[in-house]
């Protein structure tokens, strides 16, 4: 198969690309960089580079692809959060059309079935609704869980504080989710016959704010590490003083919120939850340690 990856080689991208190479299929990877056209041409894919805002280059980029893999990134521009993102979805979608794709795997998010209050997940809610207006086009939207790689942004807390933590209480149940889980599923996804529009849940593990501090706690020889509740005021400073720029500290607070009413995991939930995902809390907590 011919298929065309956006993402370049990032956190999910690295682990999908050499799934895909592996399984003997002719990868173009995007990336608006110059500087990783070698990094990917040496997992056997070709690079495009452009800028994802593009539809010409999209376009012809898509163009006799099987089928695609689209992401949009978390943070474009710091300002405009939401409109840039769902900007950037436009032009997929656009290139989609123009070039006749058939086959769509998107990555989107737990809460995306919500048009606003959770933060910079709106974002690929409007993406969700362009790409369900597509005519004759297989999509998967694969609706991960919370990165587990996001609890890396917690180091400076707990070797400062001794303690973990956000805007949710210990109780909270987090949908969790290993990016090498999400590579597969989406592997999974562009490799097969499908038709329609589906939502696809990929989430690793499922459990309390309280169990991801205890097991990475004992995982870093800190087995008392204790998940605080932060109030919205303190998670904002937080971040901010940290240096996340204020729309964005701003969009992930109120992401707090929804996850902290259960609105964002509520969908989730009501389909039973389900776990397809491989790497559980625990194998997480062993490879922070080993870059705490």
């Amino acid at each position: 198969m011919n298929i065309t990856v956006t993402g370049s080689l990032g956190n999910i991208g690295q682990h999908l690309v050499k799934k895909l190479v592996a399984a003997g299929n002719s990868v173009t990877v995007i990336s608006s960089s110059e500087e990783r056209k070698a990094a990917i041409e040496s997992t056997g894919a070709k690079a495009a580079i452009g800028a994802i805002t593009d539809v010409a280059f999209l376009a012809s980029t898509f163009a006799g692809a099987d089928a695609v893999y689209l992401m949009t990134p978390p943070n474009i521009g710091f300002q405009n959060i939401i409109e840039n993102t769902t900007n950037v979805g436009k032009a997929y979608a656009e290139a989609i059309k123009q070039v006749g794709v058939q086959r769509v795997v998107m990555l989107s998010s737990v809460g995306a079935d919500f048009d606003g209050g959770t933060g910079p997940i709106a974002g690929l809610h409007n993406i969700e609704k362009l790409y369900s207006k597509l005519q004759n086009v297989a999509i998967t939207f694969l609706r991960a869980g919370y990165f587990y790689t996001n609890f890396y942004k917690d180091v400076p807390l707990i070797k400062n504080a001794g303690i973990q933590g956000s805007n949710f209480s210990a109780a909270t149940k987090l949908p969790l989710v290993h990016p090498q889980d999400i590579a597969a599923a989406a592997a999974e996804e562009l490799q097969k016959t499908a038709s329609g529009h589906a939502v696809r849940y990929i989430v690793s593990d499922y459990v309390a704010a309280a169990d991801v501090a205890k097991t990475i706690g004992n995982a870093i020889g800190k087995p008392e590490l204790p998940w605080v509740e932060f109030t919205d005021d303190q998670a904002l400073q937080g971040m901010t003083g940290a240096g996340v720029p204020q729309e964005m500290a701003e969009l992930y607070t109120e992401m707090g919120d929804a996850i902290r009413e259960g609105k964002l995991q509520g969908d989730f939930e009501a389909q039973g939850a389900p776990l397809n995902g491989d790497v559980k809390i625990a194998d997480f907590a062993k490879e922070f340690a080993s870059r705490f």
